[in-house]
């Protein structure tokens, strides 16, 4: 199955403004910030709903070149999703941090900004950076 998300020259600034409900938009807004802040990457629109920080080459599952964010985030209508791509695996201390969320394998689910700890958070999002980085120096 080929990979159906891609880079895009998508505009971010437009994407956020049409963010529904008013508080999403405002995480949303606050997540670029704090990803920008924390990647010095510029962002960029994957698909039509995630905005992605960096990129990275990988095999696919057919043994295929692909790309993909190092780290991003999706406003979506549920939670603010923050993709921690190198997985959640050994960043628990960091997660356990945060406050109420809910994880998977490399997501993190933040139903509402104003309630976790945003600079664990940020720690996070610069710890699984960091991580990526090591993981896929020469992207």
């Amino acid at each position: 199955m080929a990979l159906k998300t891609r880079e895009s020259d998508g505009d971010v600034a437009a994407f956020l403004a049409a963010v529904t409900p008013e508080r999403r938009r405002a995480d949303a807004h606050a997540m670029l910030e704090m990803m920008g802040r924390v990647t010095a990457a510029p962002p960029r629109m994957w698909g039509a709903s995630m905005v992605g920080f960096g990129s990275y080459s990988y095999l696919d599952a057919k043994k295929k070149p692909a790309r993909w964010m190092r780290t991003g985030f999706s406003p979506r209508k549920s939670a603010l999703t923050v993709y921690i791509m190198c997985g959640l695996q050994g960043l628990e201390p960091f997660v356990e941090r945060i406050g109420p969320v809910k994880t998977s394998v490399s997501c993190v689910y933040v139903t509402n900004l104003a309630k976790v700890d945003a600079a664990a958070l940020e720690d996070l999002i610069r710890a699984g950076w960091e991580r990526m980085n090591a993981l896929h120096p020469d992207d």
